[in-house]
């Protein structure tokens, strides 16, 4: 397996998480705050969602990225963390739709890759934690993980089954 295979179904494997952890969570599920000052799993995934782009447009040569609708960063940007009503936010079928169209459009620029361009600098402001642009991707990867673990916790709020 080279780099960029390993890299891809990291990828690929985070990127079917959302919608198995969100299967039976309704729309109103999703803007369940696990304890106050806590996100909810709406404002998690849009953030995925605007972050995964954001990071990778400026360092993933080839990602073609579709425009968001609106002020979809806005609503899910770092400095929006303490809005946590359900104005503003999208169904949860159309989170997942995004979420699958952007890991798609990551992984097809992921494939044109070489081993090498994984060593190549990353940009922006996460280049000191992810110097390289494969460390960013595995980034991406991180990022979806730590966010199921925190919908694990809303899914105990909501009385929802244990998955793993």
């Amino acid at each position: 397996m080279t780099g960029v295979e390993a890299v891809l179904a990291e990828l690929e494997a985070t990127g079917q998480m959302p919608s198995f952890f969100l299967a039976d969570f309704s729309d109103s599920d999703l803007t369940v705050c696990p304890l106050d000052g806590a996100n909810h799993a709406a404002w998690q995934v849009g953030h995925l969602i605007a972050a995964e782009r954001f990071l990778l447009s400026i360092n993933l040569s080839g990602a073609a990225y579709e425009p968001l609708a609106g002020d979809f960063e806005k609503v899910h940007s770092r400095d929006n963390t303490a809005k946590q009503g359900c104005e503003g936010f999208l169904t949860k079928e159309k989170y997942l739709e995004l979420f699958q169209k952007t890991r798609a459009a990551t992984c097809a620029a992921v494939k044109n890759l070489s081993d090498k361009d994984l060593d190549a600098p990353s940009k922006g402001p996460l280049a000191q934690k992810a110097p390289t642009l494969g460390k960013l991707l595995l980034l991406v990867c991180q990022h979806t993980l730590m966010h199921l673990g925190q919908w694990s916790v809303i899914r105990r709020k909501l009385g929802k089954p244990i998955l793993f």
